[in-house]
């Protein structure tokens, strides 16, 4: 909604609506989702007007956040780890929100330039002073999870990894998450916004699955994602309240064993 083919503002709080109507109560963003270097937070920004402009109940809505990945604006993306960086970016969340306290901040990606220990320890001092209400990370290893959750003393809930039936990679990470009892936050599920329409044509076992229970593919894999561990947590994109409504309805759908093992082959 707030990167390249956004949609306008209008439709964007009517598709935030849609997925809070439809029983949604985890909303992910970053303040580097946007696309000029001088509208950092855009997305955040959104965010807080669709939730205040919604008729409904938010206090159960869980709006999680990232800081430490950087996009100035030409196109390019940066990374910026380092503590100050970080105490300074959940400052400016923290205002575009509107809240006291972030119910959940990720770091979004390692910096090379900054021990990761120094960046997960500025999320844990961030916890201790409240700024904060729960840590996570995210484009992390195996090796950066474990550690995150030791110098967070145990507090670590989520991962957000890319995870898609093109980019499988990060199922190391997920069976980390399901040992430790940690949430994990699959992003791009659909290999894109860009891809998502050809997900059926790219991997034909989703579209012949989907065609079988008169679903659209993108449900069919959001419930095999959701069938993989009760800690999985997928974060689809949408800009249309009907994309979003069609995703929540992948919650409902059940695949059976066989049907599971031809989409982890395919």
């Amino acid at each position: 909604m707030s990167i390249e083919g956004r949609p306008d503002t209008e439709r964007s709080i009517r598709t935030i609506h849609a997925a809070l109507d439809a029983g949604v109560t985890l909303i992910d963003t970053a303040d580097a989702y946007h696309l000029h270097a001088n509208e950092v937070g855009h997305n955040e920004t959104l965010i807080a007007q669709a939730l205040a402009s919604w008729g409904g109940d938010t206090s159960e809505v869980l709006v999680a956040t990232k800081g430490g990945h950087l996009r100035p604006g030409d196109g390019s993306w940066t990374v910026d780890g380092s503590p100050a960086h970080l105490r300074e970016a959940v400052e400016g969340s923290l205002k575009r929100l509107g809240v006291d306290a972030i119910g959940l901040y990720q770091f979004h990606r390692p910096d090379p330039g900054v021990a990761y220990e120094d960046s997960i320890g500025a999320l844990r001092d961030l916890l201790d002073a409240g700024k904060i209400r729960m840590a996570g990370i995210s484009n992390a290893d195996v090796r950066q999870i474990r550690q995150a959750q030791e110098i967070l003393g145990g507090r670590l809930v989520s991962v957000q990894n890319q995870f898609s039936p093109a980019f499988r990679s990060s199922e190391p990470e997920l069976e980390l998450c399901d040992e430790l009892g940690v949430a994990f936050l699959p992003w791009s599920p659909f290999g894109g916004s860009s891809r998502a329409a050809e997900l059926g044509n790219r991997f034909a076992a989703f579209g012949r699955v989907a065609e079988a229970h008169g679903v659209s593919p993108q449900q069919v894999t959001l419930a095999w994602m959701l069938a993989k561990s009760p800690v999985v947590i997928p974060i689809p994109g949408a800009s249309r309240p009907e994309s979003i409504t069609d995703s929540v309805r992948a919650a409902e759908l059940t695949l059976d064993d066989t049907e599971l093992r031809e989409l982890d082959a395919a």
